[in-house]
């Protein structure tokens, strides 16, 4: 059995007026599990939920239903934050300090030791690219400068989960990839990933499983790879055949005949922002739409 890191069950947050009259219901019974060393997308538009759904993992907010777990205990007890790291969409960082003063300040708060904390921020400070820049205050940063630091100071504690919220955003194509060749990096190291994005292609190349969110609702939970992949059509493009090894073998024997080789034989896939385009034009024509898990019968 794989080890959950993260389980939410039946997860709502309702917020109220000062007369604690219903105004909005950001989410909306959130069921889903995360396991241990695996990249986890929380993708929705503007106003689905992720960002609540991230404060109430941190404990930042308190359910109004429902519960979340993290590392096996409640959400709530900030105890367990001790093996998170958080980057959020616009860190939070102190700009008179430079990149060696910013990770000294959060490897206190860690309580880590002072040699173990300098060489690990030195190490950070290589990892994420800013040797040359280590000694400038963070106000001289760049945007994309300021998101490695961010990035730096959330692994600062070497965490067990590591939490994304953007982790691209103000990175230029060359910090893009290498954003993400660190995503998947923390993951052969053993790292859990939960990582929210609007740039749908980046979420491809690095996530194995994600959620869509629309409204506050659970649209769509999978594997990337299936997810994305168009089970009406083969490779060859013809239309109204399944996948089988009867049709395999024909297949394999007919290109042989002409001197040629089957080198692949599946569904062609679309991509994920066709998808996530596609789910949330179904929840807007379809209020009250709810991801169902498929049953027993279904998987056979």
């Amino acid at each position: 059995m794989a080890e959950i890191v993260v389980e939410t069950r039946g997860l709502t947050k309702v917020y109220r007026d000062f007369w604690g009259r219903k105004k909005k219901t950001a989410l909306n019974a959130l069921d889903l599990t995360i396991e241990k060393g695996e990249i986890f997308g929380l993708l929705g538009p503007n106003g689905s939920g992720k960002t609540t759904t991230i404060k109430l993992l941190l404990g930042l907010l308190f359910p109004s239903g429902g519960d979340a777990f993290v590392f096996g205990q409640p959400a709530a007890k900030v105890e367990k934050n001790e093996k998170i790291g958080y980057l959020p969409e616009e860190s939070y960082l102190y700009r008179f300090l430079n990149a060696e003063e910013t990770l000294d300040f959060y490897g206190r708060l860690f309580d880590i030791p002072s040699a173990v904390r300098e060489k690990r921020a030195a190490e950070l400070i290589d990892t994420v690219g800013l040797s040359n820049d280590k000694k400038r205050v963070l106000r001289e940063y760049s945007k994309g400068m300021r998101q490695r630091i961010g990035l730096a100071q959330a692994l600062i504690n070497d965490p067990d989960l590591v939490i994304l919220d953007e982790p691209t955003s103000g990175l230029d194509p060359l910090g893009t990839r290498w954003m993400k060749d660190l995503i998947l990096d923390l993951k052969k190291k053993g790292k859990t990933i939960l990582m929210c994005s609007h740039r749908l292609d980046d979420v491809q190349d690095v996530c194995d499983r994600i959620a869509i969110l629309y409204g506050g609702d659970l649209q769509e939970l999978g594997q990337v790879n299936k997810l994305v992949e168009d089970q009406k059509r083969l490779e060859i493009r013809a239309t109204g055949l399944q996948l089988n090894d009867g049709l395999k073998h024909d297949l394999a024997a007919v290109i042989e005949k002409h001197g040629g080789k089957l080198e692949a034989f599946g569904h062609p896939t679309t991509t994920l922002e066709d998808l996530f385009l596609r789910i949330v034009d179904e929840s807007k024509a379809r209020p009250g739409r709810r991801y169902l898990p498929p049953t027993e019968e279904a998987k056979k």
